[in-house]
Parts: C-alpha cells; sequence; structure tokens
C-alpha cells in the first residue's frame, strides 16, 4: 500500500525562501524613496496651503527648513523642483530620480514627478 506524501518538499521550501528574500529586499530597498516623495509632496501642499504670498526664495528656504525637519537630508528643494510665480501664484515643478542599489550589479531607478500650483492646492 503506497502512502501519500504531504507537505513540501526541502527543494520547495529552499525556492519559497529565496523568491521570499528577494520580494523582501525589492521592498527594503524602494520603501524609502516612496515614503519620502509621499513626505515631500504632504510638506509641499503645506507650504503652499499655509502661506498665500509666497515668494520663490521664501518657499524654497520653508521647504529646506520642513525637509530638514522631517530627516529628508539626501535631496534638496533646488535640485529636485522648480518653482515659479505666475500672476501671484507659485507653481512647482517636482521632477526627480532616486537610484538604490539592489544586488551585485543591479539598481534600481524610480522616478517621481508631480506638479503643484498654489490656486488649486488653496482649493482643497
Amino acid at each position: 500500500m503506497h502512502k501519500l506524501q504531504r507537505g513540501a518538499s526541502y527543494s520547495t521550501f529552499l525556492l519559497a525562501l529565496i523568491i521570499f528574500s528577494i520580494v523582501l529586499k525589492v521592498v527594503v530597498a524602494i520603501w524609502p524613496a516612496y515614503w519620502d516623495d509621499h513626505i515631500i509632496n504632504k510638506q509641499i501642499q503645506s507650504v503652499l496651503d499655509d502661506n498665500p504670498s509666497l515668494s520663490s526664495a521664501k518657499f524654497q528656504s520653508a521647504m529646506e527648513e520642513r525637509l530638514s525637519m522631517n530627516n529628508i537630508n539626501d535631496l534638496k528643494i533646488e535640485d529636485i523642483a522648480k518653482v515659479s510665480n505666475d500672476g501671484g501664484q507659485l507653481h512647482v515643478a517636482k521632477h526627480y530620480e532616486v537610484r538604490n542599489h539592489l544586488l551585485l550589479n543591479i539598481d534600481l531607478v524610480l522616478s517621481f514627478e508631480k506638479n503643484f500650483d498654489q490656486r488649486t492646492v488653496q482649493a482643497k
């Protein structure tokens, strides 16, 4: 009489462990960049909403201060965003890339882009 074998073999368990490890490595590599982008977006909206009459220079200094408070020290607002003042309303065009090392010679390139308009931020 044959017994039915149940459960995973060693090779199946090892393969599942390798796949889980790779997925975990990717998540650990990309999560900080997405979290920083989320914080940057919230801070840009907050600065535009709190200060209705703001110049480009004051916006950049306020953003540098807020990024520093949120421990985002590797990104400077001058490098990631272009601030323009059209008709008394600030427009912020954020565009930057983050490169994270994954493994061996494989890097992940994450691109973030979003436009902010002071009029639409204050209307919300």
